[in-house]
């Protein structure tokens, strides 16, 4: 952390978001003054100021605390996310404060410090918890700043010392190839993010730069299918690392890993879906790469319980299963469906999901209808903006016109409960990387109080 020794004072602009609210929970642990501003309060907001983080929610510069007026000590954070218009950062630029994105302040923290990085379309927040978990629970002296809420800490950040560090490698605005880590892995390149690289293509060209970084200095780790050089990972097959003898029982995974030298047996993975299994093979392979102690290893993966909002139970009962899931890439459905169907074979399963950004939902249509078909029931909320405008003929109702199943329909928030109770169906899975987390929450409690 030698280029921010200078730094004092740290003002987030967009302190809620996932990546951003670690950052300030890592600075506000290590002693600096850390406030910032978000649109509206949410959990995290909210256990941030618990935390002692001053957060504002108004747009204005007299909401800024006067000590981050200070412009020698003072560092602005903030995500290519925040509208050009706004009134605070509009101040911070035009006063010539320091200012970097989230993804550069990242990489300053991580300079001379071994980190592990994971990188991917699909399966980073995971597998950076999971190894995360994994370094922590084998004694190893860990932070860690990853992408979703850990069920085990309930935190987005660990903080076990500073010897090495995790971190979840994000493919947006290329904000990975400001890392420099010793050991990486790639868990997926499928195309997204097409508003910011334009092309497949040009997505495709940014992680090969990445791994290009990881080789220069370290070791990568791949999926076995993904065309670049590395040690690969797979299920039931000759990759490098391979997960064999593989059964469910009671909801769960157990395997064997075999490894170019030898095999970790009775390995139990609690997490349900092929992609969570490979998920922890990653972990894994990492892990035993970076020398945590492998005969520790199998009780640290048991006891990890999961992240928020991945593939999370919220209500589990002989009549109805409600599972949430922050799904929202054709691929990511594809998987969640892989799972409920693995895991609750023969049941009715309906969905209900909230496209999130406009310009995924209209680059990846015809996917997306063909991942929510395979479903018994489609329930479709509006299309939730984030960063975007709305975009002509782009709606839910245009989407809900390509999926072939006929039991679909659109719904909005009041609604949900109700389509619920009337489906028929025994697996409700809620889907999306919107506002749908809070409406889980809603339709969790309504379903348990009415029962």
């Amino acid at each position: 952390m030698q280029d921010l020794n200078h730094i004092q004072n740290l003002y987030f602009i967009g302190i809620g978001g996932i990546g951003m609210s670690a950052l300030a929970r890592y600075f506000n642990a290590n002693g600096r003054n850390v406030a910032g501003y978000d649109k509206a309060p949410s959990p995290l907001t909210r256990s941030l100021e618990a935390e002692g983080v001053k957060v504002n929610y108004v747009d204005e510069v007299k909401e800024i605390p006067k000590e981050f007026m200070a412009k020698e000590s003072t560092l602005i954070v903030y995500t290519p996310a925040i509208p050009k218009d706004h009134k605070q950062n509009r101040y911070f630029l035009e006063n010539s404060f320091e200012i970097q994105k989230r993804a550069v302040v990242l990489g300053m923290i991580t300079k001379g410090i071994f980190t592990l990085a994971v990188a991917g379309t699909h399966g980073k927040t995971t597998t950076t918890a999971i190894l995360g978990h994994l370094l922590k629970e084998t004694g190893a002296k860990v932070t860690a700043f990853l992408g979703g809420i850990s069920e085990d800490i309930q935190s987005n950040l660990i903080l076990n010392g500073n010897e090495v560090m995790v971190v979840e490698a994000d493919e947006f605005d290329r904000s990975f190839l400001n890392l420099s880590p010793n050991i990486a892995a790639i868990t997926s390149m499928d195309a997204d993010h097409l508003d910011i690289y334009g092309t497949a293509e040009e997505l495709t060209k940014s992680f090969k730069d990445f791994a290009a970084l990881v080789q220069e200095n370290g070791t990568l780790f791949l999926q076995s299918e993904l065309e670049l050089p590395g040690i690969t990972l797979g299920i039931n097959d000759d990759s490098d690392y391979t997960a064999i003898n593989i059964k469910i029982k009671d909801g769960a995974y157990h395997f064997d890993l075999k490894t170019p030298t030898s095999i970790l047996r009775d390995l139990q993975c609690n997490l349900p879906g092929k992609h969570n299994l490979q998920n922890a093979i990653t972990a894994l392979a990492m892990a035993i790469h970076y020398g945590s102690p492998t005969g520790e290893l199998a009780g640290a993966l048991y006891s990890f319980k999961g992240v928020k909002r991945r593939f999370s139970y919220r209500i589990k009962t002989d009549k109805l299963v409600l599972i949430d899931d922050y799904a929202h890439h054709p691929t990511e459905i594809s998987a969640v469906h892989q799972a409920v169907r693995e895991m609750h074979p023969g049941k009715k399963v309906m969905t209900i999901f909230q496209p999130h950004l406009y310009s995924r939902t209209r680059d990846f249509a015809d996917d997306f209808a063909e991942s929510l078909s395979k479903f018994n029931k489609i329930r479709l909320l509006d299309i939730y903006p984030a960063r975007e405008i709305p975009v002509e003929g782009i709606t839910s109702e245009w989407l809900l016109g390509k999926i072939k199943n006929q039991d679909k329909k659109l719904v909005n928030r009041d609604q949900l409960s109700e389509e619920i109770k009337n489906a028929g169906c025994e697996i409700v899975v809620m889907m999306g990387a919107g506002d749908i987390g809070e409406m889980v929450l809603e339709v969790e409690k309504m379903l348990k109080d009415e029962n």
